[in-house]
């Protein structure tokens, strides 16, 4: 019995296929075929990757908002026998009333002032021989004065000093709702669609955002902190995916690099808007509202041809693969659609697969699926690890979170010189162990060395970057059509194990200076030797099967001039 999507072919075209059967070996016939005669990346796929642009942007802003909505804000206590109304953050009196914490005024502390029993209003007894320094008081209540006019749930909620562990728990809630929603996020995309997933993450991130701005305490804000980033996070993910799947084979890494860079385009957009709008109810209102575009994507983003094809949906699949010949001017016949549409029916028949066999591929790839996991959580550990380190950096800390995102745009062009060249096991190896070593630079570099210890620094960062663009390219090649958006959001699910140790690392300074960077460099270094055992990808075509996908690396690779004739 057939499905409208699965009508039978033409009668001639089948005879045409049974005639060219002999001549040519049936699996040639397949869409990076096609999509080589019609464009690898012509017109149409430059349509669709401005629209893929948009989520990815946002995507960006909604991951990492919290850096700025639960900041904790400069303060120091309210010197009542000398602060007025008017008094600023750096006064005369605060040298010798409030103690130093490295280079800033202690947040929550203050000298005592033993005169201020015998103190009367006639008397000024803000001087500095009445402090006892050797003596330290807890500042009383909540009375501050602030240095600037930053105001996040800090200061709204009045989290200070013993309580600012709630501030830090934001950013564990928000990684903690991507754990849940990546994986959520993998399963509809691979069932529902890609275009789907994306319109359905970025409209519920939208609104769950928004209302979040509205937060009338802590607790409401931690609910939709968790829900907006549970309903999101897929968002980089399934962009990433529909962008290789778009592409022919020699267009993918240039075409996935663009998109990218949307992702640090974002992040310096978000940096910019905290700096112009510093009360962050109003920062997430202008950061979440343009998302509600994505509403219209329900209607405007072609579905991933790969996808429709993968689960049996031919008719769709040709109407995209024609407007996109139509678009790129090229010509396609309704021959080489049928053969292509004859050679996918074979290919998923044969497979004996269910049309979402995850059972199957995790028995069948249980040591892949285990060091992908291993190494996006060293990933992430490192990647947001090293950026920690931007609070450390002297200037405004708006211009460092965005010259450190900065930074990230020359990562994300990096493996289009090299992982054609090197392939892509030695590039992320390679990339990862330079990082690495780069970790254990900054140790030997010192600290009186701090030119060199920066760039120390951004190196890391930018090779960390270019790494992490690679396991994307890698994860995507290694898995299945049907699977493939599922085990890549599994094995990025596992990584927010690494974004939850992140923030944590800071604390391992206490018992060693260097300990986070030993940590950085041992773990990027163990988890890049262990890159050689994945399989090469280069030049392959994408597995649609589970069957498909295991056979890599113990077959053959194609040819190099994989020119085919299809029919024009």
């Amino acid at each position: 019995m057939t499905t409208p999507e699965q009508a039978p072919l033409p009668a001639i075209n089948q005879m045409e296929m049974a005639v060219n059967s002999n001549a040519a070996d049936p699996e040639e016939i397949t869409l990076d075929a096609i999509l080589k005669h019609i464009g690898q990346f012509g017109r149409f796929q430059l349509f669709i990757f401005l629209l893929i642009c948009l989520p990815m942007m946002f995507h960006a802003m909604f991951s990492v908002t919290y850096v700025f909505t639960a900041g904790t804000v400069m303060h120091r206590c309210n010197i009542t026998e000398c602060d007025g109304p008017d008094s600023q953050y750096d006064e005369p009196w605060t040298e010798y009333s409030i103690p130093k914490n490295g280079r800033e005024l202690d947040k929550c502390n203050r000298y005592d002032n033993y005169q201020l029993s015998s103190w009367n209003q006639t008397q000024n007894i803000c001087l500095a021989d009445n402090y006892n320094k050797e003596k330290i008081e807890r500042c009383p209540g909540n009375d501050f004065k602030f240095r600037d006019q930053e105001f996040t749930i800090s200061n709204d909620f009045e989290i200070f000093c013993d309580d600012e562990w709630k501030l830090s728990l934001v950013g564990t809630i928000n990684n903690l709702g991507q754990f849940f929603g990546i994986p959520l996020g993998g399963f509809v995309a691979d069932r529902y669609g890609r275009s789907f997933s994306i319109a359905l993450g970025g409209i519920l991130g939208a609104v769950l955002g928004i209302v979040r701005s509205y937060s009338p305490n802590y607790i409401c804000f931690l609910v939709f902190e968790f829900l907006d980033n549970m309903t999101s996070s897929t968002l980089y993910s399934t962009c990433f995916v529909i962008g290789i799947e778009l592409v022919g084979p020699k267009r993918r890494v240039l075409a996935c690099s663009v998109i990218t860079i949307f992702y640090a385009i974002g992040e310096v957009s978000l940096a910019m808007f905290a700096k112009a709008f510093p009360h962050w109810r109003t920062l997430l209102r202008i950061a979440y509202t343009p998302s509600l575009i994505l509403l219209a994507y329900f209607w405007i983003l072609p579905e991933s041809v790969r996808w429709l094809l993968s689960v049996g949906k031919e008719e769709r699949a040709r109407g995209i693969l024609r407007r996109a010949a139509r678009v790129n001017k090229r010509k396609l016949s309704e021959s080489a659609l049928d053969k292509l549409v004859i050679a996918n029916r074979d290919k998923l028949q044969q497979s004996d697969e269910s049309k979402f066999p995850i059972r199957e591929a995790f028995s069948n790839f249980k040591w892949r699926i285990a060091n992908c996991s291993l190494c996006w959580i060293v990933h992430v550990l490192v990647y947001y690890g090293l950026s920690l380190n931007v609070v450390l950096l002297d200037g405004n800390k708006y211009n460092n979170f965005a010259f450190i995102a900065l930074v990230e745009i020359p990562g994300f062009f990096m493996p289009l010189l090299i992982m054609d060249r090197f392939g892509r096991r030695y590039s992320l190896c390679g990339l990862m162990l330079f990082s690495g070593l780069c970790c254990i630079g900054t140790i030997f570099a010192g600290g009186d060395q701090q030119v060199l210890q920066l760039v120390l620094f951004l190196v890391g960062k930018l090779t960390i970057t270019a790494s992490f663009q690679v396991l994307y390219f890698f994860a995507s090649e290694i898995f299945p059509t049907n699977l493939r958006n599922s085990l890549l959001s599994f094995c990025s699910m596992m990584g927010r194990f690494g974004s939850m140790l992140a923030p944590q690392t800071p604390l391992l300074a206490k018992y060693y200076t260097n300990a986070p960077a030993i940590l950085f460099a041992c773990a990027a270094i163990f988890s890049g030797c262990l890159t050689l055992f994945f399989p090469e990808t280069t030049n392959l075509v994408l597995p649609t099967t589970v069957k498909e996908a295991d056979a890599i690396g113990f077959k053959k690779k194609p040819p190099k001039d994989q020119n085919i004739n299809v029919p024009a």
